[in-house]
């Protein structure tokens, strides 16, 4: 890949934006870009980036109005860099439960492939630090969304993921209305639905470093009555 960007959502990250910046750029990828996409964070995480950003030619910012959604954020971040020429999109958290160490894997996955999801269960369960009660709730939910819709794939709601550009262009991201677990089962299932080739690679999960979970009830039951919305209206 030619033009490989980072696409990383934030709210409130600013205990871990500048080390998750420094990380992905020390891994030497070629020609590699990071578009931070903020939602106007009352912490001051775009702050950090602005004052990284001279250090940093190839970091970006597109700061939100207001908190809007994961989905949204995404969107925008994807759209944005393929507007700048992105041939490849890494998409993941700022928090390091993605480990920046990984993105070279996704990456290499990606030649064979047009979208690379980072498994925390194609091997097994390969998650750090979870709670049990969190733990199931995203095994059912795997198994769940699976069953509705008949994805064959172990880990359909996780976020780490690589994108060839010309796979995201073609599936019309615009039109994707959900957050949270959601927007990940809806993008993996429009791929899926599209006959694209998906490989699952697995990665190592680890609970956030600093700041607090996004998760919710609303996420969790939006997601439940996605796979449904899926399985009947596409």
């Amino acid at each position: 890949m030619k033009s490989p960007w980072v696409v990383i959502p934030t709210y409130n990250e600013k205990g871990n934006i500048e080390r998750m910046v420094r990380d992905l750029f020390a891994l030497r990828i070629n020609n590699l870009s990071v578009l931070i996409v903020d939602d106007n964070s009352p912490d001051g995480t775009a702050d950090i980036i602005k004052k990284l950003q001279p250090e940093f030619p190839a970091l970006h910012l597109s700061v939100r109005d207001k908190k809007n959604g994961l989905g949204p954020a995404y969107i925008h971040g994807f759209t944005l860099s393929l507007s700048m020429g992105a041939d490849s999109i890494v998409q993941m958290d700022a928090d390091f439960s993605h480990d920046p160490g990984d993105v070279p894997k996704l990456l290499h996955a990606l030649q064979d492939a047009d979208l690379v999801i980072g498994s925390r269960y194609s091997h097994g369960i390969s998650i750090i630090n979870w709670p049990l009660r969190r733990l199931l709730i995203s095994i059912f939910g795997n198994v769940y969304a699976n069953l509705v819709t008949g994805m064959p794939y172990k880990d359909v709601t996780g976020g780490f993921k690589a994108w060839r550009g010309e796979t995201l262009q073609s599936m019309n991201i615009s039109s994707v209305d959900a957050d949270g677990y959601g927007f990940q089962i809806a993008m993996n299932y429009r791929a899926w639905k599209m006959k694209k080739r998906i490989l699952e690679v697995p990665i190592i999960f680890t609970e956030r470093r600093e700041g607090q979970s996004k998760m919710s009830k609303a996420i969790v039951r939006e997601a439940l009555l996605l796979v449904w919305k899926l399985r009947f209206f596409g």
